[in-house]
């Protein structure tokens, strides 16, 4: 048997279908050079719960966006991780870093570091239930830790 038949054997259908999606995302962000690129967050089934743009670059949808915005101003835990995740991403790939790196080379790091200073170029779109949806910039948010 050869590897590739064992790792789709000890992945099965799910991760291996996980896996080729995963390899197909990390492709495209490296043909676009890491930016630009839209990051939707959502569990399976295609679920739209909140998506990370840059600035500039958020994409026309059919949904309305809403006026008044009605959810809670706070970035949540896994919007945090998704911009930060993202950015990190980005910067790995030599994305232009917005803030004084102090001698850090970690991705990570000096995402987290832009973060807490605002001063990452995304927004987040926030979908409902109704099927609008609400977009906050970073400065927008109250970030827990700062």
């Amino acid at each position: 048997m050869d590897a590739e038949a064992e790792l789709d054997d000890f992945l099965g259908e799910d991760e291996d279908q996980e896996l080729e999606d995963a390899e197909e995302d990390l492709g495209n962000l490296m043909d676009e050079g890491g930016e630009g690129e839209e990051e939707q967050a959502g569990g399976e089934g295609g679920g739209r719960d909140a998506e990370v743009h840059p600035e500039g670059q958020v994409p026309d949808t059919e949904a309305r966006e809403v006026k008044d915005k009605m959810t809670s101003p706070f970035m949540t835990k896994f919007e945090k991780a998704r911009v930060i995740g993202t950015r990190a991403l980005q910067i790995s790939m030599g994305a232009p870093i917005t803030v004084d790196a102090e001698g850090e080379t970690d991705p990570l790091v000096i995402a987290e570091k832009e973060l807490m200073s605002k001063s990452i170029p995304f927004v987040i779109r926030r979908w409902l239930p109704d099927g609008t949806y609400e977009d906050w910039t970073i400065k927008e948010l109250h970030i827990d830790g700062i």
